[in-house]
């Protein structure tokens, strides 16, 4: 028997990357929603409760309303917005993390896929907090940037446009209030005890996204170096199919350099250890709309189902 998959906010750059990854899987039934019904509370309402899962790709006040609307049991949400990330109930979609986050991901009827952002700085912070070598106090900080697809469907239209602003040709550097959407996530999934700095930058590429944690060597716990914090990633990712620890020094191939849109297209995430005995640097790099975004939802969602974790996704 096939699932009975609706995606509440299909129209969407999140929700339409899902529906392409259904694309050839016979496991699958989409429940259609007809174009003038798509804010229509009763007709998505009975969508939500006909299937088996339902994918809610909305803003967070839109998906706090379609989650409310269920009254069957039975049904499985997958919210890809912010709204449920840090809630009581819901569990976050991040099975590289532990043991007990796969199984969770894996019985819950209520998954909350992580933020594009957060999934690269938890990548890199978590295992150091849990494995005891970055103090829960310590003041973290992570720069980043990102293709500008991440900013939604209207952010797309004003970078592609045929005439358009000059400042749009360079990278530009937002959240400067040091309010990002993110951040909540961040900092109660990893445990700190601070809120993180960031400082994300949009930049004039399609998608793609680099973070960067710098950290100092004598605030770690034990005698930290680039190579002994790059077993240790190594160790704790190890058999996991969705992140790749980079083989150390491996930057050098790219003369050095790391390039923003290196994993666009693909479903996994990348880690590298750099930097020297003083200070090092943790960066993660994936694709806002595959590990970030809809492919992390299709993980969770295989999970789920109990089939193989990259059905319908591209680790290639």
């Amino acid at each position: 028997m096939k699932t009975k998959i609706f995606i509440d906010g299909s129209e969407g750059t999140t929700g339409l990357r899902i529906f392409e990854r259904f694309e050839g899987r016979d496991d699958i039934e989409i429940l259609p929603i007809r174009a003038e019904l798509r804010k229509d509370a009763a007709e998505r309402k009975r969508l939500i409760n006909a299937s088996d899962v339902t994918f809610l790709c909305l803003p967070d006040a839109a998906a706090k309303e379609s989650a409310e609307l269920v009254e069957n049991e039975n049904v499985i949400v997958i919210d890809a917005s912010t709204a449920h990330r840090t809630e009581e109930g819901w569990v976050y979609g991040f099975p590289e993390l532990s043991k007990g986050h796969r199984e969770a991901v894996r019985h819950s009827k209520r998954i909350a896929v992580p933020g594009c952002y957060a999934t690269g700085f938890i990548s890199a912070v978590y295992p150091l907090v849990a494995g005891g070598i970055l103090p829960k106090d310590y003041p973290v900080s992570a720069f980043a940037m990102s293709g500008y697809s991440g900013a939604g469907k209207k952010t797309i239209a004003v970078y592609e446009a045929k005439e358009r602003e000059r400042e749009l040709d360079a990278p530009r550097e937002y959240a400067l209030s040091q309010n990002h959407k993110h951040l909540k996530e961040m900092q109660k999934i990893t445990g700190l005890e601070r809120m993180p700095l960031f400082s994300p930058v949009i930049c004039d590429y399609y998608s793609g996204m680099l973070l960067t944690v710098p950290l100092y060597a004598d605030l770690l716990a034990g005698s930290g170096t680039p190579e002994k914090i790059h077993a240790f990633f190594s160790d704790y990712y190890a058999g996991e199919a969705f992140i790749r620890v980079m083989p150390f020094g491996k930057e050098a191939d790219y003369n050095g350099f790391l390039a923003g849109n290196g994993c666009s297209g693909w479903d996994g995430l990348e880690i590298y250890v750099t930097g020297n005995e003083e200070r090092i640097l943790v960066s993660t790099r994936f694709d806002n709309l595959g590990k970030g975004a809809s492919g992390a939802a299709i993980q969770c969602l295989n999970l789920v189902l109990g089939c193989e974790e990259a059905k319908g996704l591209n680790l290639a």
